[in-house]
């Protein structure tokens, strides 16, 4: 049985460029539907975030006009069916990669608030590229990747194929005007050989152990490749 560790961002919020606070946490599509799809496989799943702290839905992921009313009723069962995982996840400072298969992290904006800077979360990146573990990060969840700096200050992922929540797709959201950094653009300055398929369509890379998806549409198909690479 394979073990998955889902990282999960502990923001309620996404501070602007501006110093304004945008709501904001884990987008509710990206974990119920890999969250879903590895249980239904059989693999023993875990919640960690930053201090255990329970993680905040994002409510934008919650509006009907903006997923669809079907899913909204969807993403809310599957998160009551969990709730009591979602409210002692474990530790992060706690974990140790080696005891996981697979590293995957789902996004919202949460991650560009706290993920990216966590020295813990840099540290089980290290730990799992180095013990060739699957790391699957998906949409802003790649904010987390910038946290791995290796002992000389570089970058673990320099060089390395990706995709992630787009420039295009950030505009065409309406929240890269106030963003203090846009993702895409960071990972490609940062050295990532980025790469993108069309806006919200599902589009997923692979480069060895590392598997990302570009959007909340692309969550489905990283599940799958994630269990496809386990197996």
């Amino acid at each position: 049985m394979s073990k998955i560790l889902i990282v999960l961002s502990a923001a309620n919020i996404w501070t602007r460029a501006d110093g304004s606070t945008y709501e904001s946490g884990v987008w509710a599509e990206e974990f119920v539907v890999m969250d879903e799809k590895f249980v239904a496989a059989g693999c023993s799943v875990d919640i960690a975030t930053p201090g255990g702290v329970a993680p905040t839905i994002d409510p934008h992921s919650m509006n009907p006009a903006v997923v669809g009313q079907d899913n909204v009723d969807h993403f809310r069962r599957y998160l009551d069916a969990v709730a009591d995982r979602l409210a002692s996840p474990l530790v992060l400072a706690d974990i140790k990669a080696s005891d996981y298969d697979a590293i995957v992290i789902p996004g919202g904006h949460g991650p560009v608030e706290d993920l990216y800077k966590d020295d813990d979360m840099g540290r089980i990146l290290i730990e799992a590229d180095r013990a060739g573990r699957i790391i699957a990060p998906v949409c802003h969840g790649q904010a987390a990747l910038l946290a791995a700096k290796t002992e000389t200050g570089g970058w673990l992922f320099a060089g390395r194929r990706m995709t992630s929540f787009s420039d295009e797709e950030e505009v065409e959201l309406g929240t890269a005007d106030n963003a203090p950094w846009l993702l895409a653009e960071t990972l490609r300055t940062s050295g990532a050989a980025y790469e993108k398929g069309p806006n919200w369509a599902a589009y997923v890379v692979r480069d060895g152990n590392l598997l990302s998806g570009q959007n909340p549409a692309s969550s489905a198909p990283l599940a799958d490749a994630v269990l496809k690479a386990l197996a």
